[in-house]
């Protein structure tokens, strides 16, 4: 009742900056994507044209951040607060989405793909239609096993097997959703979470064995061209000018040697994981490799074009961000960690984030980063003899987290570990 109460006051508030032209907005939200797996974010092996053709007609986002796995990722998008609130995997129903949100303000609410948030099971006041999305089509959690399970709104709908047909299906519920579900009278938020690439990974025969990158390569590849399918229905519909598209990925991939050869459940011998490009580790981790990912913003005539911009943004913004410009209220009855980025995605401001929050494991302070001694809050990801000491890197300087600056700055060193202290204690692998 106090959650229902909470969101009809918050539906009556309607912002007057953008009232008048209120955006529609595609979330394309990948699963375990390296921030070096794109050629427009570095990479040498896949060829991703459309997403690059995606950033040169909007702005490239290098110090973009989300959460290191997967649940958490999800529930801190969804809410605009860090998993230590919004809890992950056990995200109860209690929490407040932009979707239910938006869908107050006059919006339509859709979310294909990987759920992630109610413990991967089909718990229905934790699932897409009760917190917040009008249409549900997709997987409540992950394919580990080498399967899915689908639900369409709150009823199963069959599974499979085959991982390659994932990302084809997705893009087409998608575009069907454009084309015939949605009331072209309204404003609509389309939140496309792909489980690729995710774990036990394949492509379509018209992908696979195609790239230079192997088989990971070509999941890659067919991404691209399924986003490519998905923007182009939004030029055949005239949708493009009005539709702020956002792509990002929900933690970084998996990649070191211990946890990717001869993984049960993948082809004997395979190597087939993602790239952190100049980033240190990658999924599960506190470095860089784990947090920072590509991030590609569009929306014509408003964000700037071929813009490339190192501020610091986040995934928790995006609940504030979508408030501003969709005219809605965040909830003010519980904390929101993510901030209004509406000038920085305008390019009327430089600044992005001052602080973003490594879970209790560090913080990052402008160019500062800090993170804790036994820093590593899952059970995946760690690195092997790494040193049980505090660390300080200067990102500005030092991407790759190489250098170790804690004894040259301790009193540095105690500001960033009083201000990582004071953000709630959290056990992430929590489940409700």
């Amino acid at each position: 009742m106090k959650k229902l109460l909470t969101i009809l006051l918050l539906g009556t508030y309607i912002s007057h900056s953008f009232a008048g032209e209120r955006p529609n907005i595609l979330v394309i939200f990948t699963d375990d994507q390296g921030y070096g797996d794109l050629a427009c974010y570095g990479s040498r092996t896949n060829k991703t044209p459309r997403l690059d053709q995606l950033a040169k007609e909007g702005t490239l986002f290098t110090s973009f951040y989300t959460q290191t796995v997967c649940g958490p990722s999800r529930s801190a998008l969804l809410t605009g607060r860090y998993p230590c609130r919004s809890k992950g995997w056990g995200m109860p129903a209690s929490e407040i989405t932009f979707g239910e949100l938006m869908r107050k303000a006059g919006y339509q609410t859709a979310c294909i793909g990987k759920w992630d948030v109610s413990n991967r099971k089909a718990i229905i006041d934790r699932m897409p239609n009760a917190q917040g999305f009008d249409y549900y089509y997709g997987t409540l959690g992950a394919n580990d096993g080498g399967g899915v399970r689908f639900h369409e709104n709150n009823k199963a709908s069959g599974s499979s097997r085959d991982m390659g047909e994932l990302t084809t299906l997705y893009t087409d519920k998608s575009i069907e959703y454009l084309k015939k579900k949605r009331d072209p009278k309204k404003p609509f938020i389309l939140y496309l979470a792909h489980t690729m690439m995710h774990t036990i990974i394949d492509a379509s025969d018209r992908f696979r064995g195609k790239s230079k990158g192997g088989l990971y390569g070509d999941v890659v590849e067919e991404f691209d061209y399924e986003t490519g399918r998905l923007l182009d229905t939004l030029d055949e519909l005239g949708l493009s000018k009005n539709t702020i598209v956002i792509y990002t990925s929900d933690n970084g991939p998996w990649n070191q040697d211990k946890y990717t050869k001869n993984k049960k459940g993948h082809p004997e011998g395979s190597i087939f994981w993602g790239s952190s490009g100049p980033l240190r580790n990658g999924k599960g981790s506190p470095y860089e490799g784990g947090y920072r990912l590509p991030c590609i913003v569009r929306w014509p005539g408003k964000v700037p074009s071929g813009r490339k911009s190192d501020a610091v943004f986040a995934t928790i913004d995006f609940m504030p961000t979508f408030a501003k410009l969709c005219g809605f209220k965040a909830p003010g009855d519980r904390v929101i960690d993510g901030i209004d980025q509406t000038a920085l995605l305008m390019g009327k401001s430089q600044k992005g984030r001052e602080t973003f929050y490594f879970d209790r494991a560090g913080i990052r302070k402008g160019r500062w980063k800090y993170l804790k001694a036994k820093a590593h809050f899952y059970g995946y990801a760690r690195e092997d003899n790494r040193p049980v000491v505090e660390e300080l890197y200067d990102l500005e300087k030092d991407i790759g987290e190489t250098s170790n600056l804690a004894k040259k700055h301790p009193e540095i060193v105690a500001e960033l570990r009083n201000l990582t202290e004071q953000l709630p204690a959290y056990r992430p692998d929590e489940r409700r």
